[in-house]
């Protein structure tokens, strides 16, 4: 259909393709299409199984590299993998399959569906330069924008000149267009290379919540605010995300919920501007109460009652959500998630979990940055401890290591994949490495029956991260 409907301009699409041979049914192609006609197709022949990635499971490789001739000029095209071969290892190398069929090549062009995570714009610049450098040649690369479930493909589509120096790149998160001379090599329309930041992250939150709802059919979020960084972050990402009148906060205090956190959630809702509610749980406690009193005679109170809590706030988010029509946000972040320091029914409820993917100290550093010109998340909620409030005096670190200690341990074990050993010749306690990753093996069940969370580091939990829930690992 597209082919028809492409008569007086050239382009380049990915597509799939049947495949007439052996093996698997499809090919993930790139087609050089022009007065409706296919002039070249690439069909992709490094297929990753890594970490969110499952291609050989659908596709057949490509067996041979393309060179397009076209306008005057030959190029290489390329689908997304086929120049990251150094960084994985597949056997062969595209790219130099191509220089071998024409040495008198002009340029490489790419297209991607890659997916972002911290820091994954610097990987890609510095891999693309190298390869530029390596075998002198210019680079157009292309790459997709738009959230797709837990993955946001952050776009920065570039142009690289054969020193490997981005000479034109087009913003994160949003279409551009941006014009390459093949005759010049000159650039216009780009606006320079955005840097890794904490910005970029907040970018693919919103990105990742914006474009779940409109695909899913949702127009309006409802989220528990506590008085607590992690509900006020997600908050403030929901309102730059959807705007803040389609975005419902509600608090919801217990009897050892402090007064400072119903304040700070309520100024925190006047400040995004959103709809606010204030529920009081304790008479769902009491009921609750009354009714398991019977069967609980004699014993005492324990983690218990302090889930409770967290399952009556879940149960009237979820009747919100029902009555509205409101994607129910759920608020943890992946520290929390990686040791279990959640409630599963309560406050793990959920259709989305922005903040899943995003460690407790960069939660901090999001409050930051959204404060940087004006105070959106109150200062209080960002200077006060972090507390759960679901008993008298509690705070995080009477249960786990300081966030300081904890991320870095997460960060080595889940990103970086390294063992005990090595995590403790870094400097750290054997017996809080040990007890960390007891805690992240033994919530794996936990992890299962979360909502999609939005991935923003290398190493996110859910489908890039298969590990059974039954296991006794070692090491």
């Amino acid at each position: 259909e597209l082919v028809g409907r492409v008569s007086d301009t050239a382009c380049i699409v990915g597509a799939l393709e049947h495949c007439s041979g052996p093996g698997k049914p499809l090919h993930n192609s790139a087609l050089l299409i022009d007065g409706g006609r296919v002039l070249f197709r690439a069909r992709k022949q490094l297929l990753p199984t890594y970490d969110v990635f499952d291609e050989a499971r659908y596709f057949q490789p490509g067996d041979s590299s393309t060179v397009a001739a076209f306008a005057g000029h030959h190029f290489g095209l390329t689908v997304c993998e086929d120049i990251w071969h150094e960084a994985h290892p597949y056997g062969r190398d595209p790219v130099a399959d191509l220089l071998a069929a024409c040495p008198g090549l002009d340029f490489l062009v790419n297209i991607s569906a890659s997916p972002f995570h911290h820091g994954k714009l610097g990987e890609r610049r510095q891999l693309f330069g190298r390869l530029c450098r390596k075998h002198g040649l210019p680079l157009l690369y292309v790459n997709q924008v738009g959230g797709q479930d837990s993955l946001v493909f952050d776009g920065h589509s570039m142009v690289m000149d054969a020193a490997g120096n981005v000479v034109g790149a087009a913003p994160g998160f949003r279409e551009h267009l941006f014009f390459f001379d093949t005759g010049s090599r000159q650039v216009t329309g780009g606006t320079g290379a955005d840097d890794d930041s904490v910005a970029q992250v907040v970018a693919a939150l919103c990105l990742g919540l914006r474009d779940y709802l409109h695909k899913t059919g949702f127009r309006r979020a409802v989220l528990g605010l506590s008085g607590g960084i992690d509900s006020a972050v997600t908050a403030a990402i929901a309102c730059r995300a959807l705007g803040p009148d389609n975005v419902l906060c509600v608090a919801m205090p217990s009897p050892y919920t402090s007064r400072a956190s119903v304040d700070d959630a309520r100024q925190l809702a006047e400040n995004l501007g959103c709809g606010f509610e204030l529920l009081p749980i304790e008479p769902a406690m009491r009921a609750y109460g009354g009714i398991l009193a019977p069967v609980f005679a004699g014993l005492d109170q324990d983690v218990t009652e302090q889930n409770l809590q967290a399952r009556i706030r879940g149960n009237l988010l979820m009747a919100l959500s029902n009555k509205f029509g409101s994607l129910l946000l759920s608020t943890g972040n992946k520290s929390e998630m990686a040791v279990g320091y959640c409630t599963l029914y309560g406050d793990m409820s959920g259709g989305l979990a922005v903040l899943a993917d995003v460690p407790k100290v960069m939660v901090y550093e999001i409050a930051r940055y959204l404060n940087r010109e004006r105070e959106v998340i109150v200062e209080r909620i960002i200077a006060r401890p972090p507390t759960a409030e679901l008993k008298p005096g509690q705070l995080d670190q009477d249960d786990l290591p300081p966030y300081e200690i904890l991320d870095p341990i997460l960060a080595a074990y889940l990103e970086e994949q390294l063992g005990i050993d090595d995590i403790v010749a870094r400097g750290f306690a054997r017996q809080t490495v040990e007890d960390v990753v007891r805690r992240i093996r033994i919530n794996e069940f936990k992890r299962k029956q979360a909502p999609l969370g939005i991935k923003v580091t290398s190493k996110a939990f859910g489908y890039g991260r298969r590990y059974p829930v039954a296991q006794g690992f070692t090491g």
